[in-house]
């Protein structure tokens, strides 16, 4: 069994328990208070107990204080890990994904996460997990949105002119909105339900 370390002399029991009065952080005072039992030659086990820590636990943190003194009781607290991207990189990404894709060169019309882990990795040399790609989108205060499906060959000025022509539908008729472009084909015709058409071939036939 290994045997207990010395503290250090320097801090009398009662300038231990008077520091753990002033100190602002708990566990440093739960700490000073177990050093403060050592100093007045508690058993190590009950003066760890008053800590709320076990023996081995309370010979680390003597080590501690040794070192460092009163200080050296404090947890580390670490920035956390250093960002892979740096503020002027995270910028130039906002740009990207605000300018949306070139369909021409990228071969989409709108971003992807894996898309974006790809632009990423080429860009700036880090490779992201897609999903941690969707959190860095948050982060920047992007939102998913899905587009309204549209056909490559839709002609807009046939849609306005269906809409000049016919008009606001008179009754709730196919469409919610007829400025809608799923609600119409490529050749401006009206396009409706299949139960509909069946409706207007008996009615014809």
């Amino acid at each position: 069994m290994p045997s207990a370390v010395r503290l250090r002399e320097d801090y009398s029991a009662e300038e231990l328990r008077t520091l753990a009065r002033r100190s602002k952080d708990v566990s440093q005072s739960r700490r000073l208070l177990s050093l403060a039992a050592v100093r007045d030659r508690m058993d190590r086990g009950s003066a760890a107990k008053i800590g709320g820590m076990d023996r081995q636990t309370l010979r680390d943190w003597v080590h501690r204080f040794n070192a460092l003194g009163p200080e050296g009781l404090l947890d580390n607290r670490t920035e956390g890990p250093k960002p892979r991207l740096s503020e002027e990189q995270l910028a130039q990404f906002a740009k990207i994904v605000e300018a949306g894709p070139d369909r021409e060169k990228d071969g989409i019309v709108r971003w992807r996460r894996v898309d974006l882990k790809r632009i990423i990795a080429e860009r700036f040399g880090v490779d992201f997990h897609p999903r941690y790609v969707g959190k860095l989108l948050k982060k920047l205060g992007f939102s998913h949105m899905s587009a309204r499906p549209r056909h490559p060959a839709q002609d807009e000025r046939i849609v306005e002119g269906v809409k000049k022509t016919y008009g606001p539908p008179r009754s709730q008729g196919v469409c919610r909105d007829w400025a809608d472009p799923v609600c119409f084909n490529v050749s401006g015709l009206e396009e409706l339900p299949p139960a509909m058409m069946e409706i207007r071939a008996l009615r014809s036939s």
